[in-house]
């Protein structure tokens, strides 16, 4: 052995400092602390019941992984190898009391879980109008919601406001404790709308419509963002989502009136085109119609809406009268049966007259042949 070996060998190894790690270790939460879990610290009741949801299915499985994990150090310590004191029995194989334990709590655990989920499931269908503020709420009678429409472009959001007859690009609001129904599509591909304090992700698609319900009910400032990749700028594909109360709502919706640039066919067009990191475009005229054309992909003059085409398919002529020659009815064609005199030659006689299309013989053929593989 070489003396630089020696010495490597002889060297004392470092001594452990399990002290050190467990300041690191309680410090962890420490650092964690900055993070923001916004699923777990919902603003809206929609959200904040699907929370709910959440805990209580993870407090259901717990049940099972806690004492599991429990029993497996338990069994190892007591029948470990030098504890001579543990009952040694090889030739045991059944229990029916434990047999009756470790089938029937599992059992249960699943027709719990099973039956919130279906619960949960018809209660917060996201298509469901909402029946209540909040748990001690219920909405009342006659409560008009808040109408958006969002659509879902390259790399941006659109919001516009039917009822006040705004839009805005990256931007959202909306007054605290009123529902809110938004109406979502998409320009291309699919995408998906997410803010987590308010309520669950919801996909938006061409030629499709979608429906969120949902209620804000703390004021605030909150973020939303697409949840579903769709291109080259999707990771800047964000807005903010403000909970206002009403005076502040109200003036929000008057700052936007004021916006001099329309939301015009024309512009909705260039709007359209694939752009990153938008800033907030507001507008202050929508012309009407506009988003029922963006569903039915008939936003460029000329086009042909979607919805009319399938009327036009089921025979809805008296649905089609807005568009020039759509809604005439049809006169019926004659079905005669299709002769060789409407060819305008006679048949040949003789097969061997018949005009070749292509050549009779294989060997003819000028297609490449297939390489052996």
């Amino acid at each position: 052995m070489s003396q630089c070996s020696k010495r490597a060998y002889l060297a004392p190894m470092p001594a452990r400092r399990p002290f050190k790690r467990l300041i690191a270790a309680a410090l962890l939460p420490a650092l964690l602390s900055g993070c923001d879990m916004v699923v777990m610290n919902p603003m809206g009741d929609i959200a904040l019941q699907q929370r709910n949801l959440v805990i209580f299915a993870l407090a259901l499985m717990l049940l099972i992984v806690i004492p599991v994990i429990a029993l497996v150090a338990l069994f190892a310590w007591r029948y470990r190898a030098s504890n001579t004191d543990a009952r040694y029995e090889p030739d045991w194989d059944h229990s029916t009391q434990l047999e009756l334990v470790i089938w029937s709590a599992p059992l249960l655990i699943v027709i719990a879980l099973g039956a919130v989920t279906w619960t949960g499931t018809h209660l917060l269908d996201p298509y469901r109008p909402l029946e209540r503020l909040d748990a001690a709420r219920p909405v009342a009678a006659g409560t008009k919601p808040l109408q958006v429409q969002v659509v879902a472009l390259d790399w941006k959001w659109l919001f516009i406001y039917p009822e006040y007859g705004i839009a805005t690009v990256n931007e959202l609001a909306a007054p605290v404790d009123r529902p809110i129904q938004f109406r979502l599509t998409s320009s291309t591909v699919m995408n998906a709308f997410y803010v987590p304090t308010l309520a669950g992700m919801i996909y938006a698609m061409p030629s499709m419509e979608t429906k969120l319900h949902a209620v804000i009910n703390k004021p605030g400032n909150y973020a939303g963002f697409s949840a579903n990749y769709s291109g080259a700028g999707f990771s800047g594909m964000r807005f903010r989502f403000h909970g206002l109360d009403d005076a502040g709502f109200a003036a929000w919706v008057a700052q936007n009136r004021k916006a001099p640039l329309p939301l015009s066919r024309s512009n909705y067009l260039k709007l359209e085109k694939p752009t990153e990191k938008v800033p907030v475009i507001r507008f202050g005229r929508v012309q009407p119609g506009l988003f029922d054309a963006v569903v039915n992909q008939c936003v460029r003059p000329g086009t042909t809406c979607m919805s009319d085409m399938m009327r036009r398919d089921v025979g809805d002529s008296a649905a089609m009268t807005h568009m020039p020659g759509m809604g005439m009815p049809q006169s019926p064609r004659s079905q005669a049966p299709l002769t060789t005199r409407d060819a305008g030659v006679s048949p040949p006689t003789k097969p061997a007259d018949a005009t070749q299309r292509g050549p009779s013989a294989p060997d003819q053929s000028r297609t490449p042949h297939q390489k052996p593989l």
